[in-house]
């Protein structure tokens, strides 16, 4: 029985089901590392439920050879057999493996593909063209709005890809990756600019719109990005939509190639076996940017995994906001009342029509989670939502917007209308004093309706001549009280205005 059999005949036990909800696993064969993530939940948005890789390291040894050595083969091919395995424990419902440069360039590619077939699993081997249009639906499906061009880089090719208006343009892929820059570097001070410059050339691509912002996929681009954090203080410490100014690779390069053996080990948040390559990496980035005069970098968390699976969409899913999509799960998940976050939003809305459209999507997403803290210790239920907000594992939300989203979190729990500590250095003073004052108009409407549906039905407020106006039906009228004069109160001075309730 093969290993596709194996798991058609396994019993569902994922966590979350529906229409669209499934389990699904990728298996990824890089020329550097191979690794296996299982996700779960809605296809647009899913949960990383498992994520492992092993640093097989395909590539590594193939400019001089050709081939994948007999050392890596078997390191890789045990990291399958683990992989499946995992995966029928795992009661996968779908499982994908595909395989990028190393063993698409190999002379023994074929060998490998034979060796993983044997495990039971039959390996996609992606052109480059496919691979560059995997990663760039993954920049989509975690920036949507992105517009640009991607450069992913891996082991041992360099994918550029154009994204504008959600749509995927023009994809080239070059042969340099990491594992290829040190030996072209060897010809000469100028060798990588000039290798750069013909390939893209000989593809069509050296014409391609200049001083467009650059979006970075891949572990050693990132991996850069984690030592620009630390070296500049950055207070969010959160990869996916961390922004650089194209001076800095630069820098970062210097930095790399002053340090120490020892030093390098330090480095936060990158493993051993990306260590070595870092500085090519940086020279790579250093080249690229160049040619393409890039307006400022982007680092994107999502890559070819997650454009594997926003290529599998139909049009409707593709179009949700991933942020929202997120939201929603989370918040119906740790809340108390199911629909809610809905209703509050209606509710508030009132009071905010002016709010453009980036800010009122962000307020959406606020009122969703409104309840994710109701857990927690009630003295620390601000913090809660505050780092609920930072910190989680949002996509399609810029750093300034996460520390909006907390603020409003910090004020409904319980914060009042202090700005919660750090926000400050990522969002500017007039959105972080907008969130404070959704998060005081949820919280408002969390204790009026006590989260039921029929307060929310029989009352409603506006703004008439600088005064917030509590409007309550006949038969709602009993649900004024202290409680709620208080927090009213407290909303109507956050927002310099009076206030009334009408009962």
């Amino acid at each position: 029985m093969t290993l596709l059999d194996r798991l058609a005949r396994r019993p569902v036990q994922s966590m979350l089901r529906g229409p669209h909800f499934r389990r699904t696993a990728i298996i990824d064969i890089g020329s550097n590392s191979i690794r296996l993530v299982v996700y779960d939940g809605p296809q647009r948005i899913p949960f990383t439920l498992f994520n492992e890789k092993v640093m097989a390291g395909l590539g590594a040894d193939m400019d001089s050879s050709g081939a994948i050595s007999e050392r890596a083969m078997e390191r890789g091919v045990a990291a399958l057999e683990r992989f499946a395995r995992l995966c029928v424990e795992m009661a996968v419902d779908q499982l994908s493996v595909v395989a990028t440069a190393a063993v698409r360039d190999a002379s023994n590619g074929v060998e490998f593909v034979a060796r993983a077939a044997d495990v039971g699993l039959k390996v996609r081997v992606l052109s480059g063209e496919e691979e560059g249009m995997a990663s760039a639906h993954g920049l989509l499906s975690g920036m949507p709005e992105a517009d640009g061009i991607i450069g992913d880089l891996g082991g041992g090719s360099l994918e550029l890809v154009r994204v504008s208006g959600g749509k995927v343009g023009r994809a080239v892929s070059l042969p340099l990756g990491v594992f290829r820059v040190a030996e072209i570097r060897r010809s000469g001070k100028k060798a990588l600019a000039q290798r750069l410059d013909a390939l893209l050339a000989e593809r069509d691509f050296a014409d391609i719109e200049k001083g467009l912002p650059f979006y970075l996929i891949g572990g050693s681009w990132r991996a850069l990005a984690r030592l620009d954090m630390q070296m500049t203080g950055y207070p969010l410490p959160i990869l996916h939509h961390y922004q650089m100014t194209p001076d800095r690779p630069a820098i970062l390069l210097q930095r790399l190639e002053r340090s120490s053996k020892v030093e390098m080990k330090g480095l936060p948040g990158v493993s051993s076996g990306r260590l070595p390559g870092l500085p090519d990496a940086a020279h790579m980035l250093c080249t690229v940017i160049e040619r393409l005069r890039s307006s400022h970098l982007t680092v994107s968390a999502f890559g070819l995994r997650e454009g594997l699976l926003f290529e599998q969409l139909s049009d409707e899913l593709a179009r949700q906001d991933p942020l929202l999509i997120a939201a929603r799960i989370e918040g119906e998940a740790q809340g108390r009342f199911v629909g809610h976050g809905d209703q509050i939003s209606g509710w508030i809305a009132p009071l905010f029509h002016d709010d453009p459209p980036e800010w009122a999507r962000i307020r959406l997403a606020a009122c969703m989670l409104a309840d994710v803290g109701w857990r927690a210790n009630p003295d620390f239920r601000a913090e809660r939502g505050l780092e609920f907000a930072l910190h989680g594992n949002w996509v399609g939300i810029s750093a300034t917007e996460r520390a909006a989203l907390a603020q409003a979190l910090f004020a409904n729990f319980g914060g009042g209308t202090a700005i919660a500590p750090s926000l400050e250095a990522l969002a500017p003073p007039e959105f972080l004093r907008r969130a404070t004052q959704w998060g005081l108009a949820i919280r408002l409407c969390q204790r009026l309706s006590g989260g039921a549906e029929g307060p929310l039905e029989g009352s409603s407020l506006e703004i008439r001549d600088g005064t917030i106006i509590l409007r309550l039906d006949p038969d709602y009228a009993s649900l004024a009280g202290e409680a709620i004069d208080r927090r009213l109160r407290q909303l109507g001075q956050a927002m310099a205005m009076g206030f009334l309730i009408d009962a």
